[in-house]
This record gives C-alpha cells, structure tokens and sequence, in this order.
C-alpha cells in the first residue's frame, strides 16, 4: 500500500520523462540552426542524436538486474541535470560543437534510460486498475513538457534575443542554465516525494540468465508469425512514418530560415505558438478521437482513413512553401490540420506495435518495436537535410508527398484481427 499520492510523483515524473527528449530532437535543432550549421549539418546530427532511443532495448533487461528503478530514475535525473550544465558551460568556448554535441549525447543516453526505469517504475507501483486510471494524467504531462519546450523556452528565448538584445550564445547559455536548474529541482523534489517499495529490488539474475533471456526474447520476436508476415510487418513499422522522417527536422528550419532561403521567417515566440501550443493541440485532438474510433469501430475498419490523415495533410508544407504566407494564424491553422491528422494516423501504428506484441515478453517485445519505428525516423532524417538543400524546400516537399506512397505500400501488405481494438 502506498503512502504518497500518485498525483505526488506522477505529473513530474513523466514531465521530466518528456522534457530531455524534446530538448535532444527540438530544442537542439533550433540552437544549431542560430549557431549557423546549415540544414544538412542540423539534420545529420539531429538524427545522431536520436541513436541512443533506438538501441534502449539492448540494455533494458540489465536495469533490472543492477539497483532499483527509483535509483535509476533519481541518477538518470541528476545526469540530465549535469548534461544540461554541460551544454551551457560549453557554448561560449572554441569547442562549442564538440562540447555540445557530447552532453546531447550524453543526454539522450540518460533519458533513453530514463525512460525505461520510469515505465518499469510506475508498473511497479501501481496495480493494473491505477495504472489505467492514471495512464491519461502521465500522457498529459509529457505532452506538457512538449508545450513547455516548444512553446514556453522558444518564446523566452525569442524574448531575451530580440528585446534584451543578447547575443545567440548568451541566450542559449542562459536557457540551459535555467533548464539544468530546473532539472536538479525535479530531482531534489523525487528524492523526497517518490516513494520507496519492497517490490522495487534489483534481480538475483545473473548476467547470463538475462543474456539467455534476451536471446529467448528475440527469438520469440521474430518468430511470432510466418516469416513472410514478419518481414511485412519489420518493413511496416520502419517506413510507415518515412514521409515524416523526412519533415521532421526540415519542417522546423522551414518555418524558421528566412523568405531569401526559402523559408516563413517566424521567430521562435511565433513558431512556438503555432507548432508548441496549436500544433499540439491537433495533435492531442488527433490522438483522442483516433482512439474513440478504432475502441467503437475496431482497428481494420480505420486502418485506410488513418493511413490517409498521417500522409495526406503534409501538403500543407507544399502550400506554404509556394506562397511563403507567413501569416501566423494561417500558418498556425496549417500546422493544425497536419499535426491533427498525425496525431489520428498515429493510433495505427500504436495499436499495430500493441497487436505485434502480444503473448510472453510484451513489454520487451514493444520496446523492440519502438526501437525499430525510431531507426525508422533517425535514418531517413539524417539526409532530409542533404536533400533539401540540392533540391530546395519546395521540391523537398513534393518530394515527401510522393513518399507518402511508401506509406501505402508498407501499410496494404498487413495483416489484422477486424475486432482488434474493438471494445469488448
């Protein structure tokens, strides 16, 4: 039986899971971009970044195995803190690249691991009823933490940029000053308020039965269906989000490079408003009713309009890129219809991971998938910003469209229970 609150420990336990994240693939993209590094540079080591995301399932199972999931937490917590330190430490040297490049490494490491402890942490305290029940408000708080970053740090550091007049070294060097701070906070308040629980002890395994068990887990992984039906659903969960791997980085140096290059020209408060705040909030809409719907109706019949909402609405992008209407409530209503339906095509790759991944080692088995979905996004991101800048943003966006096809392909060759889904 616990004695603290779960509404003690939770909101900041998945604000804090959500926040790092944001800052490795956004944040990081938006100092780089001030800095100078051109969009093929920014998207090449944007995707490095994203590396450790991929690999978290190689060292999952040995977190259970070495301490406790609330000392991973609190150590992942104090490591964030000191990589955020890090990177404001080393903006003003010579070996600014190097030097921050290293503790975004180092902190896309922490919060992969983070995040596994977090996950594995809230299993732990919490029955299968509570975790349910509580499942909403942990959603709600890393998408805050988006919100946060998106919205709140672009705007303040629009803010001390352009009405302090600071230099874009000095800003960002405040920000993550800040950001460190408000990490070790997080911390300190976790230390006290997250409670302690006798089922929170690391495992009498020994290294090899965990190696056996992971030579068990993938064997099963790979196994569950006829191979032909395996390899479908591989090339699926790799390329479903291809057209987005490709916008991901590029949609934000777009919104934010000058008309002279081809971009909107928004500044950071107005790029936060219309992607942190509207665009979120399409995105949550998204998400929601795509869950109604597949709950009413089941998975199969949704699949083909989902698929449709997550690769149609990117012609926005098209759009705006001819007319480089920087309207900030037109560009913010753009972003909503296409973060809106990405948040609805979202729900068929979540419930298709879900599907994949039932029977023995679920968990393990949906991490996996996850890491296969984000190799998905990292690779074709990588270059997104080489093929920008041969063929321009306007041609890159029609270019992303055409993928959307890659989309459909991947997506026809499944395989699914019509009542998969479906509320019983």
């Amino acid at each position: 039986m616990m004695k603290t609150n779960p509404w003690a420990w939770i909101p900041t336990l998945y604000f804090a899971e959500g926040l790092p994240n944001i800052i490795v693939t956004a944040l990081s993209v938006f100092m780089y971009m001030q800095m100078g590094l051109s969009d093929a540079d920014v998207a090449l080591y944007a995707g490095w970044l994203c590396l450790p995301w991929v690999l978290k399932p190689l060292w999952s199972p040995f977190i259970d195995i070495l301490k406790t999931k609330r000392w991973w937490i609190l150590t992942m917590q104090m490591l964030i803190g000191g990589a955020l330190a890090g990177i404001a430490f080393t903006l003003p040297t010579a070996f600014w690249f190097q030097g921050t490049m290293f503790f975004f490494f180092s902190m896309a490491f922490a919060s992969a691991t983070h995040d596994i402890a977090a996950d594995g942490y809230y299993m732990l305290m919490l029955d299968e009823h509570n975790q349910t029940k509580y499942v909403g408000l942990r959603n709600t708080f890393y998408r805050l933490a988006v919100v946060f970053v998106n919205a709140g740090l672009a705007k303040l550091a629009d803010k001390l940029e352009n009405y302090f007049n600071m230099s874009v070294v000095y800003t960002w060097t405040l920000v993550f000053y800040g950001l460190a701070g408000l990490f070790i906070c997080i911390w300190l308040y976790h230390s006290r308020v997250m409670p302690r629980s006798d089922e929170d002890v690391a495992t009498q395994k020994k290294a090899s039965d965990i190696a056996r068990e992971l030579k068990s887990m993938f064997i099963t992984f790979f196994s569950k269906f006829e191979l032909k039906d395996t390899i479908f659903a591989m090339v699926f969960l790799l390329l479903y989000r291809f057209p987005e791997a490709l916008l991901n980085t590029m949609t934000k140096t777009f919104l934010m490079r000058p008309s002279t290059e081809g971009g909107l020209g928004l500044t950071l408060g107005e790029y936060g408003f219309a992607q942190g705040f509207v665009g979120i909030i399409g995105l949550l809409l998204g998400g929601i009713i795509g869950g109604v719907l597949v709950s009413r109706d089941g998975m199969k019949k949704w699949l083909w309009p989902m698929v449709c909402a997550i690769t149609l609405p990117d012609v926005v992008y098209i759009y705006l890129s001819y007319t480089l209407n920087s309207n900030i409530w037109l560009v913010s209503s753009c972003l909503f219809v296409e973060q809106f339906g990405y948040g609805l095509g979202f729900t068929v790759l979540t419930l298709y991971m879900l599907y994949y991944c039932k029977g023995k080692f679920q968990t393990s088995h949906y991490s996996i998938c996850t890491g296969i979905s984000y190799l998905g996004l990292m690779l074709p991101g990588m270059v997104s910003g080489y093929i920008k800048d041969i063929v321009g943003y306007q041609t890159f966006f029609i270019i992303v469209m055409a993928c959307c096809l890659i989309t459909f392909i991947v997506t026809a060759f499944l395989k699914i229970d019509p009542d998969f889904g479906k509320k019983k």
